[in-house]
């Protein structure tokens, strides 16, 4: 006999009166990274932003989207989200920033199979702290449950952010690079969001528990250590690009220092690397050790501790080192520009 009793929503997996109690636990989150343009409130079908109130005065508008791949599934697995929200405005901003972009909003995409509110909330509140610490307002997004899509206690996170500089601004400028050009490397924090599909293997292969000592970092476990969130760039290096001083940023992500630093380059100029005495972070060398990697390999896998290299004239070299080390990063001269 066929059942022709009453069907929910709810029934189906989808509970829409959890959505809804997401939304309003989100709702101050959003509003804590409030800035000039923002023009709606979360909620609508929407998010509106007013780019006139920010004081551009010929603005070219640069968008940016991303994911944090695979460490989702230690995030997940180390049942730690406070700060995969982090990585994933980061990921978006950073690469908007390699054009010389300040970044202005963001919406994100949270897409599981049944909807966790507590767990949504510490994601999308690490979100906000992106945000806030690089300065652009989040004006919207989507939750979406999907029953039978994912696994249990599993999610993704897309995101996407819009940024805008004036056109003058507006980076590379590869047509003032010349040969004898500085190349100055900004730490990163660890690995950023990239490798862990690697990462998984040799954590596989070490035979470590997340939760057991990180042998790299004293007074962390390991699926701490590896969920140090992405760092964000944007107030230590905006103001050196307002200045005129940057000719190039590389923002190194996937591909590693090999495959993104060309890319601010003209085909003319090739980067050299000065020096033989650079170590990396412990944690490569640990990634190294215990998964045979070969050096080439490292360097077109992972950032090596370096998440952002810029171009620089020789004479600017020491203000823009005094500049970012005044703002708390570690930089350093990593090489110069010759002749292809």
């Amino acid at each position: 006999m066929t059942d022709s009793s009453p069907m929910t929503y709810r029934q189906a997996g989808v509970d829409i009166d959890a959505g809804n109690e997401l939304v309003d636990k989100i709702k101050p989150l959003a509003k804590s990274t409030f800035r000039p343009g923002v023009a709606s409130d979360l909620g609508g079908f929407g998010g509106l932003f007013d780019l006139k109130a920010c004081g551009y005065d010929d603005p070219v508008l640069v968008s940016g989207t991303d994911g944090v791949g695979t460490k989702l599934l230690l995030a997940q697995e180390a049942n730690f989200h406070t700060t995969i929200g982090i990585d994933l405005v980061a990921m978006c901003v950073n690469d908007v920033l390699a054009q010389g972009a300040e970044p202005l909003f963001f919406l994100d995409y949270f897409a599981t199979g049944k909807l966790e509110t507590d767990t949504a909330a510490k994601v999308v509140a690490g979100i906000a702290e992106g945000c806030r610490q690089s300065g652009c307002a989040l004006i919207g997004g989507e939750t979406a449950e999907m029953p039978s899509m994912y696994a249990p206690g599993h999610y993704d996170l897309a995101g996407f952010v819009v940024g805008a500089v004036e056109r003058a601004n507006i980076l590379p400028k590869m047509d003032e690079m010349d040969e004898g050009d500085a190349l100055i490397a900004i730490s990163s924090s660890g690995p950023h969001s990239n490798g862990y599909s690697l990462i998984r293997k040799i954590v596989e292969r070490s035979g470590l528990e997340l939760s057991a000592d990180a042998p790299f970092a004293e007074g962390k476990s390991l699926g701490e250590a590896l969920l140090t969130p992405t760092k964000l760039y944007v107030k230590s290096v905006l103001p050196l690009i307002k200045s005129g001083h940057v000719k190039g940023l590389a923002h190194i992500t996937g591909g590693g220092v090999t495959e993104n630093l060309p890319r601010m380059l003209p085909n003319t100029l090739v980067p050299v690397r000065d020096g033989d005495d650079y170590t990396p972070p412990a944690v490569f060398e640990w990634m190294q050790s215990v998964g045979n990697v070969e050096d080439a390999e490292m360097w077109r896998t992972f950032n090596m501790g370096i998440g952002i290299i810029l171009a620089v004239a020789p004479e600017k070299v020491e203000e823009v080192l005094a500049a970012l080390r005044f703002n708390g990063e570690e930089a350093f001269l990593y090489g110069h520009l010759k002749n292809a």
